[in-house]
């Protein structure tokens, strides 16, 4: 059988486009130089999948920032703010991701979403009334010829449109369902254009499928369809899906006239039950999504085969692909950079380039790579602890309510902090500077001592608590200097985890994450933010929130183990955080933040999945870690960078007493269902986009906060950032929060 990859990290192994693309903002080097790595790293990564044997190889899956705000920029639908910028085509689609300051304007950056159910953000798409949409770019073209020259021929990845038409935020009188064939001809355009360079295959990723549609929908997908396919020429044409199945639309898919489908049998619980159900047309070949994209651990091959089995029952050997099951870009590149991880672990992993390894031994039916495949999981060893698993058996009910109830807390929390209207305060971390990472880093090397670190970092907090007293913020944080990651950092204070050294995967823009990965059974070994936190506060009068990351988001961000549900480990993680919460209380911290980013990632993505599979064991985890606080004890918690409108209900009963939420990028939207839903929980939208390196004026947040306040009660308002501020600039956080604190005082004046 054949194989196919449907994308490739593209950071590089050593965060080399990340790199490069952070030295061409800061002017260090040109964009001639920022386009050689990028194009050294598009060469690496199609030249190593064609290495591995890979049969179809995608061009077209890099992106400097997103591949949706690429396809947003080859089909000219960039806000007109952008263009009167007049900068480079490179510079304005930096400006569109990362927004703009300097001589030429101060403009935001569009908005930024979690890409369905994973860490990985992509940039929203923004259409007015004005905008004329029409084939501008020449990228995909560009790197199906430019792999070509590297000895490589592959398929054209692109974003499709109905998936695009779905994630673009319509601001005017337009709607999708308007400019849908208008779009359409310009895709059959780039179609052409494809097959005049000699490209003969071409994938459209059409991830949205798997949601929830209705008749309009499936109504748009199909004559967007019928109208590229009948005008594909001698072009193949792909319909990749992923992330889920298509039980909505399996029927109209399989009727047109598509080449190939590409169907996820990871995530996509239905999948093979469809394919079995419903047959699969013997003119068509079927790519099977089997190799896991999002996890790392190894492929299990008889389970694999098993399912091989009862799909070649309705498809031919001739007609099935193996392929992964969504993009490898949420995998770290390879297990070659782990050097210090121990065999009995590293056995076990299988990071993107090995993810092609396993394709082939599939594909292929080696029976030596099968037996050996058998024995490693006849041999896995958990790290299990009956302890925990029987603390998390006794669970009681009343272990997931907090009283009294929150109306009680609330009066009883004013009258102890006494904090002014609209008090101030950060989501949590500040910049991490080049000391901070070099401390840090100097003592995990052993290059000094504990004493010296623990010294390094008492000063930064000491500087940290005097410069937000300067500034005036209510509610000040203590910086966390001593934090590499907010999971990463737990997950080294918790039994059962295991890390790597640069399993690094890509989250937005140039930003990556490390994920630790849950080995076995969770508990908490010791005290972990405590020491920390009663240092910073003992050197302020204010009130210095206690930072702690909840139990989902550190699931959530984590490589979840596959042989125990993610409720039960979701469980274990809760009862660790819980004693943490308690440790902090006693040892008078009067607020605890408890940051739960991370809790839309998992929901599944159809509705009717979202309670029974999700909602019923992840707010109830929550709220299991800090049930157990007295009323006088205010519980924050953090949300960022995902649609929680529909989940509204679900996070106030969370039962925090503050929740901050990312606003600013999407525009202030979430403060309508906050109002319709009579949000009880007091709120703080952020009101800057921190994500951005530009300055918010003074008056720029005060209409924020006019606009916040007209549909939040006064009484109830915090005044924050969207988010943490470790990746800013000292300079830019400094500016930025003089403005918040002084937009407040402002408001409060009137």
């Amino acid at each position: 059988m054949k194989t196919s990859v449907i994308g490739f990290p593209r950071i590089g192994r050593n965060r080399e486009l990340k790199f490069a693309s952070e030295k061409y903002f800061k002017g260090e080097i040109s964009e001639a130089e920022l386009l050689e790595v990028a194009k050294e790293q598009r060469k690496f990564n199609v030249t190593t999948q064609k290495s591995a044997g890979i049969d179809l190889i995608s061009s077209n899956d890099f992106s400097f920032y997103d591949n949706v705000l690429d396809t947003a920029f080859l089909f000219n639908v960039i806000p007109q703010r952008y263009k009167d910028l007049s900068l480079s085509v490179l510079d304005t689609y930096f400006a569109a991701a990362r927004g703009y300051q300097g001589d030429k304007g101060n403009v935001k950056a569009l908005a930024m979403k979690k890409w369905f159910n994973t860490n990985y953000h992509y940039i929203v798409p923004e259409f007015d009334d004005g905008t004329k949409v029409e084939l501008i770019g020449t990228k995909p073209v560009d790197q199906y010829l430019e792999a070509k020259s590297f000895g490589v021929e592959t398929k054209s990845d692109i974003i499709g449109p109905f998936t695009f038409l779905k994630l673009t935020r319509f601001t005017g009188k337009t709607k999708a369902e308007d400019i849908a064939s208008v779009l359409t001809d310009e895709y059959i355009k780039l179609v052409s254009k494809l097959q005049e360079a000699g490209c003969g295959l071409v994938q459209f990723d059409e991830p949205y499928l798997v949601r929830d549609l209705d008749a309009a929908d499936i109504a748009l997908f199909e004559s967007i369809y019928k109208k590229i396919l009948s005008n594909k020429g001698s072009v193949k044409v792909s319909l990749q899906t992923y992330f889920g199945d298509i039980r909505d639309i399996y029927d109209n898919v399989v009727a047109l006239d598509f080449d190939l489908i590409g169907i996820d049998l990871v995530e996509g619980k239905k999948s093979l039950e469809l394919i079995e159900s419903k047959g699969f047309p013997k003119d068509k070949i079927l790519i099977a999504g089997l190799v896991n994209g999002k996890n790392i651990w190894r492929n299990n091959y008889k389970a694999t085969n098993d399912k091989i089995a009862k799909i070649l029952d309705k498809v031919s050997e001739d007609n099935l692909y193996i392929g992964t099951s969504c993009s490898l870009l949420h995998v770290p590149y390879t297990l070659e950079s782990e050097t210090k991880l121990p065999a009995d672990y590293k056995k076990h992993f299988s990071f993107a380039e090995e993810k092609l390894t396993e394709l082939k031994e599939i594909a292929s039916k080696d029976q030596a790579a099968l037996n050996s495949n058998i024995k490693l999981f006849e041999n896995r060893v958990n790290v299990l602890d009956q302890k925990v698993k029987d603390r998390v058996s006794s669970i009681k009910e009343s272990d997931y309510t907090r009283l009294p109830v929150f109306e009680e807390r609330e009066k009883i929390q004013k009258e102890r902090l006494n904090l002014p209207k609209f008090p101030t305060t950060t989501i949590g971390s500040f910049p991490q500077t080049a000391d901070v990472r070099r401390n840090r880093k100097d003592f995990k090397n052993g290059t000094i001592s504990e004493n010296e670190y623990v010294e390094f970092n008492k000063k930064k907090i000491a500087e940290c608590i005097k410069h937000q007293e300067e500034l005036g913020l209510d509610v000040l944080v203590h910086g966390e200097f001593e934090r590499n990651d907010m999971v990463e950092y737990f997950g080294e204070h918790l039994e059962g985890y295991v890390f790597t050294e640069k399993a690094w995967v890509l989250s937005y823009g140039t930003r990556c994450v490390k994920p630790p990965v849950i080995w076995g059974d969770v508990s908490r070994k010791e005290p972990i933010t405590v020491k920390w936190s009663v240092y910073a506060q003992s050197l302020s009068n204010k009130p210095v929130k206690g930072m702690l990351t909840g139990p989902v988001t550190i699931l959530n961000w984590s490589f979840p183990r596959e042989d125990i549900t993610l409720e039960e480990s979701t469980l274990q993680i809760a009862l660790a955080i819980r004693d943490e919460v308690l440790d902090l209380e006693k040892n008078g911290i009067s607020i605890i933040q408890i940051d739960e980013a991370a809790l839309r990632e998992k929901l599944p993505l159809r509705k009717s999945d979202w309670y029974s599979e999700y909602l019923d064991w992840a707010i109830p985890a929550f709220r299991l870690v800090h049930s157990g606080v007295e009323a006088k004890t205010q519980i924050h918690t953090h949300m960022c960078y995902s649609e929680f409108t529909d989940i509204i209900p679900a996070i106030d009963s969370m039962d925090a007493d503050v929740i901050t939420f990312e606003a600013s990028r999407s525009d202030l939207l979430i403060l309508d269902a906050l109002k319709e839903n009579n949000f009880k929980t007091e709120v703080g939208p952020g009101v800057y986009d921190i994500h951005s390196p530009r300055v918010p004026s003074v008056d720029e947040i005060v209409t924020a906060l006019t606009k916040i306040r007209a549909k939040t009660e006064d009484s109830k308002l915090w005044v924050n950032p969207d988010c943490g501020l470790k990746t800013r600039g000292e300079e830019e956080t400094t500016a930025s929060l003089r403005n918040l604190v002084e937009a407040a005082k402002i408001i409060r004046g009137q």
